[in-house]
């Protein structure tokens, strides 16, 4: 069977799911789910994508994430990885923990992001036993379901450090008492009467959206990730920035040779600033950016991740790094 096209670009917003294999579950214990969320945690702070809301069941997951930099493929396949890493080591098994390739579809935020959001959330009492009980039982279990982003959309107390919640709630007043209200109405709204799943109108296509946003995204990506047959084809649809120029800045910038930069074993403050600015507007992967600069792609995790925290702390580099951004996008 032909794998499906992944359509990717700037500020995507999707719904992501993973089964686990043949149905088993893939959590066993509270545990797992901890550990689960501070992987996700980890791998949103690596990617920089933004978490909106998230369901664990217990032999799948549900996710709507937005990816600033369009990368869900790199987001999700780290991610994936690093749970059935930790699930098999603890367990102590091996193989595959999910069912074939993570499940996406791409959903116009415009007039479907809250409807995909209440889905998510609606999960828990949507299948199963569950399905069976009262209004007002599943209205309970909702709000007590520890697994789930609800809490975090209905009150403010103990929410998940990780969580954008600010998109969905500024679609209803904002991260207010009111705009809280308004969500948690707007929600149970679904336990009330039947309510049609948004993700059926991206069958076949994998996009969520009326027909205009379906026409647009096909149009504008849909020929080029097939003429091309690469999943994404980033680099032609956003004209990032040559990747050498990245390079020929930063090195005038801080004073420093090519052959230097790229030398395997430095590993100081310039090159974490040159990996991630390769990574932000040179089109490349953490693979090809470990390629080029002679070290495991893994490794430039790492040092973006340093990068991002020392950024925080110096705003002489943060100065640094703006003013290459602004010659950079002067061409």
């Amino acid at each position: 069977m032909a794998r499906s096209l992944r359509i990717q670009f700037e500020n995507a917003y999707y719904h992501v799911t993973c089964r686990g294999n043949a149905r088993q579950e893939i959590f066993s214990t509270d545990t797992d789910r901890q550990a689960f969320l501070t992987l996700l945690k980890r791998s949103r702070e690596i990617y920089q994508t933004d978490v909106l809301v998230y369901v664990l069941m217990d032999n799948h997951f549900h996710l709507l994430v937005k990816t600033p930099l369009a990368n869900l493929q790199e987001f999700m396949r780290h991610f994936n990885i690093s749970y059935t890493s930790y699930y098999n080591r603890v367990h102590d098994r091996s193989g595959h923990l999910y069912q074939g390739r993570y499940k996406s579809f791409l959903v116009d935020a415009d007039h479907y992001l809250q409807e995909v959001s209440r889905y998510i959330h609606l999960n828990p009492v949507r299948v199963g036993r569950r399905s069976n009980l009262s209004r007002e039982r599943k209205r309970r279990f909702l709000k007590q379901y520890e697994w789930s982003s609800y809490g975090s959309y209905i009150s403010s107390r103990g929410r998940a450090s990780f969580l954008s919640v600010n998109e969905i709630l500024g679609q209803l007043g904002g991260d207010t008492s009111e705009g809280r209200r308004r969500y948690e109405r707007f929600v149970e709204e679904g336990l009330s009467k039947e309510m049609e799943n948004p993700l059926e109108r991206g069958r076949g296509h994998g996009i969520v959206g009326p027909r205009e946003f379906v026409e647009t995204v096909k149009g504008r990506f849909l020929s080029t990730l097939i003429q091309s047959r690469e999943l994404p084809a980033v680099k032609k649809i956003l004209g990032q920035i040559e990747p050498e120029k990245i390079i020929k800045e930063i090195c005038t910038e801080v004073g420093v040779e090519r052959e230097e930069l790229l030398k395997r074993g430095n590993r100081g403050v310039v090159r974490g600033f040159l990996m991630e600015m390769l990574y932000r507007y040179g089109g490349m992967n953490q693979r090809e950016i470990g390629g080029l600069m002679g070290i495991d792609y893994s490794a430039v995790s790492v040092g973006r991740k340093r990068f991002h925290a020392l950024q925080e702390k110096d705003r002489s580099l943060l100065k640094q790094v703006e003013k290459i951004k602004t010659r950079l996008s002067q061409g």
